[in-house]
């Protein structure tokens, strides 16, 4: 039932991924392929979670797991909120964090063994380069995403919300990731969802000034 669920949270994810991209082709601003990204890593993050709960977990799904979900997801998230903000280096440090973490989750050594539940990062990751990494990038992300969310609330308050409602299940999902994968994979499905809503929120149009209903004096 664990590999179903967290199946299903890979699907949903990258279809909405998908739907991001055709709106980018559609003409949605730059920062709709970073918000693509990091769905397809929440969908590749959740697939891992499925290989690992139905085959077991081993090396290459823990790789695959701490890439996509530990180092990837909200870092990408975090860039795109900072490029809809206008701040265009954004694109070029998401391509280079991205290279990086690449590097470091197929590079680094694992220590430990692995049962039938999650791993822990900490069972198996030495703390630097690989979780400091993870801590960096997910505090900047998180931290970006919020300061723009705040910031441009008055401009689209429901949007934001469902943006802010998002990031707060991603990180619940990992706190719950402990628990088991059920619940990670439900909450990447309800964060996958509550993002892609919060991203397709369109903020409202300025209103016109009201032409007055009086005819103009005549002289």
């Amino acid at each position: 039932m664990d590999e179903i669920l967290a199946l299903v949270a890979a699907v949903l994810s990258l279809r909405l991924a998908a739907e991001l991209a055709r709106r980018r082709r559609a003409g949605a601003g730059p920062e709709a392929t970073l918000w693509a990204a990091s769905l397809v890593a929440f969908a590749l993050a959740s697939a891992a979670l499925a290989w690992g709960s139905a085959a077991g977990w081993d090396e290459r799904a823990f790789r695959a797991y701490y890439l996509f979900g530990g180092l990837l997801t909200a870092p990408l998230l975090g860039a795109g909120s900072l490029l809809r903000a206008g701040w265009r280096p954004a694109r070029s440090l998401a391509l280079v964090y991205v290279g990086l973490a690449i590097g470091v989750a197929v590079s680094e050594p694992l220590t430990g063994t692995f049962d039938s539940s999650i791993p822990d990062a900490q069972d198996h990751l030495d703390l630097f380069p690989a979780r400091v990494l993870a801590i960096a990038g997910n505090s900047l992300g998180t931290v970006a995403v919020i300061a723009v969310c705040l910031v441009t609330f008055r401009r689209r308050p429901i949007g934001n919300l469902l943006l802010l409602a998002g990031v707060g299940v991603a990180a619940l999902g990992s706190a719950l990731a402990g628990l088991g994968a059920a619940e990670s994979a439900v909450s990447f499905a309800v964060a996958s969802g509550l993002l892609y809503a919060g991203f397709a929120v369109r903020a409202p149009a300025a209103r016109q000034p009201r032409e007055s209903s009086q005819s103009p004096p005549t002289v």
